[in-house]
């Protein structure tokens, strides 16, 4: 009768411990990611600007299509620590061709979100200088699919979600990764996002590694450096900036910079 005491003791002993090992969850660590864009799709719709921009889209792809790849990728890292995050790009430069350039293909932001309290603080690089804007987490309508995947060994799940009323967006979420973020300021999932895409516009980031790691209160901060401005403040710039440039142009860099 000890005997099978003692059994009994050792097997719930060892269910014990495969339990708490798959009821771990990460809420520390460093994720890198890819932003991959599609460039010929861009180019094809207008997506540019410059000089020779405006209603040459055919012969401007087929000039950048004989020396440079459909994709361009530029990796980036997000630090999180509790229910705080920081996206800090590692490659910022745009895709740019003879006359012209993709704005929205470039990685402009620093951004430090703290979740708990739904609010962003963003350093924004617009055409060399710096604005720190302060403004409250992003909306996004989410609604959760039933589609799953694996990403960089994570198991996830599908959200579709739109944002500024007319940009739709694909994520997919890990739920065991107990921070409600990701890549940019991206957010509003139970679940950290591993991968996010916004089809019409042809641009997708996506986890390329997880690492579980203690991370340093000091790591996990706001930016700095920046003139001072809230949403109001933001606008006003990127009108001056815009003013004499032809309308589809000015669209374009007005939706790269509020991305």
């Amino acid at each position: 009768m000890k005997k099978i005491s003692i059994a009994i003791i050792c097997i719930l002993t060892c269910f014990s411990g495969v339990f708490a090992q798959q009821a771990r969850f990460t809420v520390n660590g460093t994720i890198e990611f890819d932003k991959t864009v599609n460039a010929y799709a861009l180019i094809r719709k207008g997506q540019i600007t410059g000089k020779f921009a405006s209603g040459n889209e055919r012969d401007l792809l087929e000039q950048y299509q004989v020396s440079n790849p459909q994709f361009k990728t530029l990796k980036s890292t997000l630090s999180f620590a509790g229910n705080k995050t920081l996206f800090t790009p590692v490659d910022r430069s745009s895709v740019k061709g003879q006359g012209f350039e993709i704005p929205s293909s470039a990685q402009n932001n620093i951004v430090y979100t703290d979740h708990t309290a739904g609010t962003v603080t963003i350093q924004k690089d617009i055409m060399g200088d710096n604005f720190l804007l302060s403004d409250s987490t992003r909306k996004i309508k989410w609604k959760i699919t039933g589609e799953t995947r694996e990403i960089a060994g994570y198991p996830c799940r599908r959200a579709n979600g739109l944002m500024m009323d007319s940009i739709y967006v694909v994520a997919f979420f890990t739920e065991k990764i107990h921070v409600q973020g990701g890549p940019e300021s991206f957010d509003g999932l139970p679940g950290m996002i591993l991968e996010v895409a916004l089809p019409h516009d042809n641009i997708t980031w996506k986890a390329t590694k997880v690492t579980d790691m203690v991370i340093a209160t000091d790591v996990v901060k706001p930016p700095k450096t920046g003139k001072k401005v809230d949403a109001t403040g933001l606008m006003e710039v990127l009108k001056g900036i815009t003013n004499n440039r032809p309308p589809a142009q000015a669209g374009v860099i007005m939706k790269a910079y509020l991305l």
